[in-house]
């Protein structure tokens, strides 16, 4: 038990000391596919809401008694991340994922930690149940969809986005469209989204790693900003005139 501290309102992120013990704050809340005991007994559970879950960065020992610290909040940790592959081969096996790993290495160049490589089928509400998961309980800075943006039927991953999302983004979107359209009049044809679920900006790239590539080229130098505002770690701009 650890007093002094509303657990529940700490960033992910966030890491703790006590004595030579270092805690780093990984997730608030887990969905319970069964519900436990508690429940049952109960007729409610706060592991869903309040649950905290930590990465331990330095082993040790702690007793009752021991403080404890917040060493470092949500403006000296990194930028976190997540991919997301909608592929419906992909997920099963029948065709190897190349667009995921690209972007993985293409965030990784700019400094984010990758937390999470997920490859899903064309299931809107699959996709739905794991945006919501990383931006509410992993609080995930910023999540890279690839796939599923186009007319096909199968392809829902701009409607799973539009529906966990609280404000839309679309400038991101159609930036990436308009430098497209520099290279291909097919460009016209992806209904690309992006969005924000609290703070956690939620992107659509294309399929292709071509597009990916060429995509994240685009919107790249302008998220780090974006995201820092969401945080509250960055300001808005402005200009003497």
């Amino acid at each position: 038990m650890v007093s002094g501290y509303d657990l529940k309102n700490v960033p992910v992120g966030s890491v703790f000391q006590s004595g030579e013990v270092r805690l780093e704050i990984t997730q608030i809340g887990k969905n319970c596919h069964s519900h436990c005991a508690i429940h049952h007994k109960m007729g409610d559970c706060i592991m869903p809401r309040e649950g905290i879950f930590a990465r331990v960065l330095s082993g040790g020992t702690i007793s009752a008694g021991d403080e404890i610290h917040l060493v470092s909040g949500l403006a000296e940790s990194p930028l976190r991340a997540a991919v997301i592959t909608l592929s419906d081969k992909g997920a099963k096996g029948e065709r190897a994922d190349q667009s995921g790993p690209l972007i993985r290495e293409l965030l990784e160049q700019e400094q984010y930690v990758v937390e999470e490589m997920l490859l899903l089928p064309d299931d809107r509400r699959m996709l739905e149940t794991e945006l919501a998961r990383l931006a509410d309980q992993r609080q995930i800075d910023l999540v890279l969809t690839t796939g599923g943006t186009g007319f096909s039927p199968r392809d829902i991953t701009p409607e799973a986005t539009i529906a966990v999302c609280d404000r839309m983004a679309p400038g991101i979107a159609e930036a990436i469209r308009m430098k497209s359209l520099q290279i291909t009049d097919r460009a016209m044809l992806s209904r690309a989204a992006s969005g924000i679920r609290k703070r956690t900006l939620i992107v659509n790239l294309p399929g292709s790693p071509k597009a990916v590539r060429e995509s994240m080229d685009v919107i790249m130098p302008a998220l780090k900003h974006g995201i820092g505002i969401l945080r509250g770690t960055d300001g808005e701009c402005g200009s003497i005139q």
